[in-house]
């Protein structure tokens, strides 16, 4: 294993310094330091980070290999500047069992650019009917602890409360797409004075806020952790900060898009912009914004939804929902937050390693972590095109968008998947 010195390198922010990297951990930091042997990189302008964890990916392998593979979004993370990503259980077939999870377990480590921590279904086939095998997903070799049928609300109280229950046994985690389906069915788009002008079917903020309230209060009742996937609107704020504020076992997710765009998009019918739960008002923007900012909501995710040319370039009514996210998303935050890079960390690294349990990462570089970082030059600006892109789908809102920011290495266990921006691998 090749050894790295990486010269003048601000840590998350912090006063330049060295670091050594010797066998999949950082040796040493201080200044000056010496090792012949080493590989050395010079880092002066740039930040060292944690490497970054997903809690919202859609690798789409099995079944869909024509949108991604476990390969190639592990390959986008990467250069993304993540060592870790929960791949989401919507695969045909569903990963509702343990040889499915198993499956996407191995083909991660197979890539070996990030670690890919499978999420499980909460039912079986994502049909909101009975619950899947949580308890053989849990024991499994991939260890899943995040079961969500996202894409599906888990509608049913019973259901939802049963599985809460479930998981409260190994400290395992429900995560909520909250969407009621009885107030969304035919929706397009954000219901709202831009939807009135469109003639486009409307997505009610209520009916994201309304399972929001009643799951919280599951939660509660049964004393489990909650996580709310990709929060859009203001009330879910509101409904998220009364939570915690009672002591709730809530924790929650807002994903780059909801944090820059807004439903004056859907003007150019322009299906990449159809997205689920759906872009939102300005005022959500700015509420999603603030609360980020004051940890009501705790981490940032990508909701990284790749899909085939044929899924997207179409009529809008006909598009699938999703968004390219994974290789833009640090960029969207520095846009955002701007270079608050103990908060960056925070939010992109720390916290949801700690809801996915993954140990070893979300690790600010000191001696004796394991050597999971990135480098990133904040002062470079690029053009997002498409057609650089890792990810085998080309569906980025951020298209020919310049935007700051730029991953020039990412380490995992000490050794480079990313290289002066570009993938090893």
């Amino acid at each position: 294993m090749t050894a790295y010195l990486i010269r003048n390198v601000s840590v998350v922010g912090g006063t330049p310094t060295d670091l050594l990297i010797r066998d999949g951990v950082v040796a040493e930091t201080g200044v000056g330091l010496a090792a012949p042997d080493a590989t050395v990189l010079d880092a002066t302008g740039l930040v060292a980070l944690p490497g970054l964890v997903d809690l919202h990916t859609h690798l789409r392998e099995p079944g869909r290999e024509d949108a991604e593979t476990v390969e190639s979004g592990s390959r986008a993370a990467a250069l993304g500047g993540y060592t870790a990503v929960c791949a989401m259980a919507n695969t045909s077939p569903v990963a509702d069992t343990a040889g499915v999870v198993e499956q996407v377990w191995r083909l991660g480590r197979e890539a070996g650019l990030v670690d890919v921590q499978p999420i499980g279904a909460v039912t079986v086939g994502l049909a909101g009917e009975r619950l899947a095998e949580l308890g053989a997903m849990a024991d499994s070799a991939a260890r899943v602890r995040i079961f969500s049928d996202d894409g599906h609300c888990v509608a049913d109280p019973k259901l939802m409360r049963r599985a809460l229950e479930y998981v409260k046994a190994f400290d395992g985690v429900i995560a909520q797409h909250a969407e009621e389906p009885r107030l969304t069915e035919g929706a397009q788009m954000h219901e709202g004075e831009v939807s009135t002008r469109l003639g486009l079917t409307g997505w009610p903020a209520v009916a994201e806020e309304a399972i929001i309230a009643r799951d919280v209060l599951l939660a509660e009742h049964v004393g489990s952790r909650l996580h709310i996937c990709h929060v859009s609107t203001a009330g879910s704020v509101e409904v998220l900060r009364h939570a915690k504020a009672r002591g709730v076992k809530v924790t929650a997710e807002v994903t780059p898009h909801h944090l820059l765009l807004t439903d004056e998009k859907a003007t150019t019918y322009d299906p990449v912009y159809k997205v689920n739960p759906p872009l939102r008002t300005a005022a959500d923007v700015a509420a999603l914004r603030a609360a980020l900012a004051e940890g009501v909501i705790d981490i940032v995710a990508t909701d990284h939804a790749p899909h085939a040319v044929e899924d997207k370039e179409c009529e809008w009514a006909y598009a699938r929902p999703g968004m390219l996210g994974l290789e833009t998303a640090l960029s969207i935050a520095l846009d955002v937050l701007g270079p608050q890079w103990d908060l960056i960390a925070e939010r992109m690294s720390r916290v949801p390693a700690r809801i996915a349990g993954l140990d070893s990462h979300g690790l600010d570089p000191a001696p004796g972590v394991p050597a999971n970082l990135i480098l990133v030059d904040s002062a470079a600006r690029r053009v997002v095109e498409p057609a650089e892109l890792a990810s085998r789908s080309r569906n980025t809102p951020y298209a020919r968008m310049t935007l700051p920011g730029r991953i020039v290495a990412t380490f995992l266990r000490g050794e480079p998947t990313v290289l002066d921006g570009k993938a090893v691998k």
